[in-house]
């Protein structure tokens, strides 16, 4: 059986070309399953501010991996990887189509490649984020630069998180940090990609309207709830773009003004990133939704 893949930037409109897919794959007379890899919509509650489609807008198709952690949970690729394999097995015993769909450029990878995670450990780990905490990151990046200069630069200065996850793994294996995708051919399974694209221009305009959609729909009230829900108690959640400056809104250190433009400014610079990520995927020819499904289903019946 072949898995889809819809992946892309932030605004690209991944997820109703997902849904429009497995409509097709409907018509065709099969079953489509949708499996989140979008890093955000794991959590419980953030829902406007990672654009997660409700449950009438899934079109009755059985959605997997959302709404998953609480927000005060961290969320970790290896686990997620797990769980998402897991998922689409499940789909493949049932007769369905698994779609994927998301834009967590690893999270994506980790599904799609052969990942071999590196060892852990979780009190180096600790210490090393203690530093982070009282260094900051550019000194973490000196730190990495001095033993692993290919990594370095990959990561980059800002990426603390990465960072300190790329120090843990040369300190414990004195081994080089794998950056980046595994070969082409460390694909696990047939996949059709299908890279949502949208002209820079057009995509800058969509995201800002869709920043400012956010705040119109109450995502300072959102975040509200999720600081009531734990969301300050743990690491990945209250990074989310939007919900930091939510919340910053909410303690009065910016107006509502300011919290938009800065989710504006983040939101254009995670898209940059998530294009060039996925621009190191195989090129994949873009196909509409009725000659994907048709793709998708020959498989089941071969």
């Amino acid at each position: 059986m072949t898995l889809i893949a819809v992946v892309g930037a932030t605004g690209t409109g991944k997820t109703a070309r997902s849904l429009d897919i497995a409509d097709a794959v409907v018509r065709l007379g099969a079953a489509a399953e949708i499996v989140n890899c979008d890093a955000m919509q794991l959590y419980r509650g953030m829902d406007i501010g990672t654009a997660k489609a409700s449950a009438d807008e899934r079109r009755g198709h059985p959605h997997h991996l959302l709404d998953v952690l609480e927000p005060w949970q961290d969320a970790a690729v290896p686990a997620y990887r797990d769980a998402a394999l897991d998922a689409i097995a499940g789909i493949e015993a049932r007769g369905g189509v698994p779609i994927l769909v998301g834009g967590s450029g690893l999270y994506a990878s980790s599904v799609l490649y052969d990942f071999a995670f590196p060892a852990t450990d979780a009190a180096l780990r600790s210490t090393l984020e203690a530093e982070l905490d009282a260094l900051g990151a550019a000194a973490m990046h000196e730190r990495l630069l001095a033993v692993d200069p290919a990594a370095a630069a990959a990561i980059g200065p800002h990426n603390g998180r990465r960072l300190v996850r790329a120090l843990e793994a040369v300190t414990l294996t004195g081994e080089p940090f794998r950056v980046g995708l595994p070969p082409e051919e460390a694909l696990v399974r047939p996949t059709f990609i299908q890279h949502e694209r949208v002209d820079r221009a057009a995509l800058v305009a969509r995201l800002d309207a869709r920043v400012a959609t956010m705040w119109e729909r109450g995502i300072v009230d959102e975040a509200r709830e999720l600081r009531a829900a734990g969301i300050e108690r743990g690491t990945t959640a209250q990074q989310a773009i939007g919900y930091r400056q939510a919340l910053d809104q909410l303690d009065g250190r910016i107006d509502e003004a300011e919290a938009i433009a800065r989710t504006q400014a983040l939101t254009r610079r995670y898209a940059r990133r998530q294009v060039s990520w996925f621009q190191r995927y195989p090129a994949a020819p873009a196909l509409d939704a009725d000659a994907l499904a048709q793709r998708a289903v020959a498989t089941l019946e071969a």
